[in-house]
């Protein structure tokens, strides 16, 4: 965890050195996170919020580097009466996107994602990190209050162990990834 916060410090330390070009900011907002891979997962609703660094690359090309505490996990049915149970996991997340403006007010954004578990209220054996893919749009209504939607793709499993089978119907390979809808606000300094 370390090393992501002291590489997350050294980008943006990156973008001091090209004050001219770089501009700060804060963000929150809310979750809509589900645990894919099991088809008795619905969705959690939770909070993101943290800063980023927005560092102009080309013309209408930026790269956003952002540190972000995230609210994840997912409600679950329970099997044959079982009660039904929540998992949460709260994660340190780094998303470092390419972000390119459409117009002014328009944005578009696409990268990939370290995530660092910091809690988990389960009791089930969760990996440490997690990888991610986001996709995501924004709106800016002045120079600096945006609003922005973001879908974050899990490319890695949440547990340690893979519920791997082969049944009567063929081989399964359950895959459980945090997947995540994100509707954000944000303010640039």
């Amino acid at each position: 965890m370390k090393k992501i916060i002291l590489c997350a410090i050294a980008i943006m330390a990156f973008g001091f050195a090209n004050a001219q070009k770089t501009r700060f900011g804060v963000k929150g907002g809310l979750n809509i996170a589900t645990i894919g891979g099991d088809d008795r997962a619905n969705a959690l609703v939770g909070f993101q919020l943290g800063g980023f660094a927005e560092v102009k690359v080309w013309k209408k090309l930026y790269i956003q580097p952002e540190l972000l505490y995230s609210a994840q996990g997912g409600k679950f049915d329970g099997y044959y009466g079982e009660r039904d149970y929540t998992v949460n996991l709260n994660y340190i997340n780094v998303p470092v996107l390419a972000k390119y403006y459409i117009t002014k007010q328009f944005t578009v954004e696409a990268g990939p994602q370290l995530g660092v578990l910091v809690s988990s209220k389960n009791t089930y054996d969760e990996k440490s990190v997690d990888v991610g893919f986001n996709l995501g749009a924004g709106y800016n209504f002045t120079d600096n209050f945006s609003v922005g939607i973001r879908y974050t793709i899990g490319l890695t499993n949440v547990y340690r162990y893979e519920d791997e089978y082969y049944g009567d119907f063929g081989y399964y390979d359950n895959r459980y990834t945090n997947n995540v809808l994100a509707l954000t606000a944000a303010y640039k300094f």
